[in-house]
This record gives structure tokens, sequence and C-alpha cells, in this order.
């Protein structure tokens, strides 16, 4: 079981939970919260996070990326813990929840709605699963052709944070593209961190992700900038709802933080969590803005 947890990577679900807790919040923010829909849209994003993290062990060992000369934590399959066979099952499963979970989902919160808005989560849904699979397995993973920073964009931020809001409101409100961007954003400066981490034995398996094409010392730039776009997102945000309120400005200096020790630490693997769980705080803080502003 210890094997299985390990590469559940519960160190990711704080980051995976923060779009939710962010579409969540701009809902309670306009009087159209619901518990239920909140903990199953919980629940389907923690299995598609895990469904995501299974099938990144096992299409990294399968493709190469994972090696012995590997800088980051030891990987189920590579190691030996789980074999390739027992990983593949687990992901089966995992699609299987994922399905049950969010059918249950969009039941709950579209019962009273029309087949046809039904169908087209549905749809969105079964992309997610799909983008979670194929971004290091399969024959031609997106993530080893450097795509991995659009897709935490896209999933992280605006699927995560506008999608979860629908699934609340019923409706669209283009103001709330800056908050999500602003997840995004962050999202994507985890996945810089750990891409950095493992410049070299990406680039000796082939995935050119943008730190291998980069280099370092131009991927940290690049780190530094996503922390910049991040945070003027909610900063407009804020702006053009004429809040008065910015608790969430408190969380900034850790980011400051985190870009210092990125730019100076040789192995910056010790800054994922920092900035997965920044993000969180940051979440919840922007939170108590919109509920007291």
């Amino acid at each position: 079981m210890k094997h299985w947890l390990s590469a559940a990577r519960p160190r990711t679900l704080p980051l995976a939970l923060a779009s939710i807790f962010m579409g969540s919040f701009l809902a309670t923010s306009v009087g159209k919260f619901d518990w239920l829909v909140f903990a199953l849209c919980c629940l389907t994003t923690i299995a598609l996070q895990v469904l995501s993290n299974f099938a990144n062990d096992y299409g990294d060992t399968q493709n190469g990326a994972d090696l012995a000369g590997r800088v980051g934590p030891q990987r189920a399959v590579q190691s030996g813990a789980i074999t390739p066979k027992q990983m593949l099952n687990g992901i089966y499963f995992l699609m299987v929840l994922c399905l049950v979970l969010g059918v249950s989902l969009l039941y709950f919160s579209f019962k009273d709605a029309s087949m046809r808005v039904f169908w087209g989560f549905l749809g969105l849904g079964l992309l997610c699963m799909l983008a979670a699979y194929t971004y290091t397995a399969g024959k031609k993973p997106y993530g080893y052709a450097g795509l991995g920073d659009i897709s935490v964009l896209i999933f992280f931020g605006l699927v995560g944070v506008l999608g979860s809001n629908y699934l609340f409101t019923k409706t669209f409100d283009w103001v709330n593209l800056f908050p999500a961007l602003s997840c995004g954003i962050f999202a994507t400066c985890v996945l810089n961190i750990n891409n950095i981490r493992d410049i070299e034995s990406d680039s000796r398996a082939g995935k050119k992700t943008i730190p291998a094409r980069l280099g370092k010392e131009k991927a940290i730039v690049y780190h530094w900038v996503l922390l910049g776009l991040g945070m003027l997102s909610i900063l407009i945000f804020s702006i053009l709802q004429g809040e008065n309120k910015y608790y969430y400005i408190v969380v900034f200096p850790l980011f400051f933080l985190n870009g210092i020790k990125v730019s100076r630490l040789p192995n910056p693997d010790p800054m994922l969590k920092q900035m997965a769980m920044s993000t969180l705080l940051f979440v919840l803080l922007f939170g108590l803005t919109m509920i007291f502003a």
C-alpha cells in the first residue's frame, strides 16, 4: 500500500484542489454554492490527479525518462515496487472511478438542465481523462513535445476554475478568466520547477520540456515571468471588481521566495511542495477576500 500511496504523489493534490476551491469561492461570492457539488468536484479532481500521476509513473518509465540517474523522488515502476502491468491496471481502475464520480457530479449539478449541457461537460471530462493519460504515456505523449505547460494552464486553470464555477452558477463571467489564469499559471510554475530539476534526465530521454529546450538559466527567467503573470492576473481581477480587500497579497512574498530559491538551489525539488502549498494558501485567502468584500 505504501508504494501505491507514494505513486499517487499526495503532495500534488493541494495544487489540483486549488482550482476547485477558486471556482467554488467565485460561486459563493454570488450566492451559488452547493456542498454536494463541491464534494463531488473535489473527489473527481483527486481521482483525475492520481490518474495523471499513475500514468506519469508508468509512461516515463516506459519511455526512458525515469533512468537510474534521475534526480527526483524514486518512481514506483522504475524501482520495481510496482510492475508495469500492475500500474496499468491501477490506471484502468482510476479511469473507471473518474467516470463514475464525474457522471455523479454532472447528474447532481445538471439534473434540471438540458441534456446538451450534460453531454458537453461529459465530453470535457473524458478529454480531461485523455489528457491525464497521454501527458507522458502512450505512443506520442504530448509532454515529451514540450506541451505540458499549455496543458497545465488549461486544465489546472481555465477548465478547473471556470468549469467548476459553471457547475455551481450555470453561467460564465468573462472576468473570472483572470483568477482562472492565475491558478493555471501558478500550477505551471510547479511543473516548471519539476522540469528544471529533471533537465538532464529529460534531455537524455528526448523529453523536450521547456527547460530542456531553454537550458536552466533561461528556464529560471521563464519561472520569474510566470510568477509575475500569476500575481498580475489576480490583481487585475480585483481592480476590475472594485474590491478594497486584498488578503491574498500576504502570500506574494512566498512566491518571491520561491523564485529566489529556484534561482539559487542546484536541485529545486524542495520548492515543488512550497509552490503548491503557497498556491493553495493564496486561493484560500482569495476566498476570504471574496466572502468579505
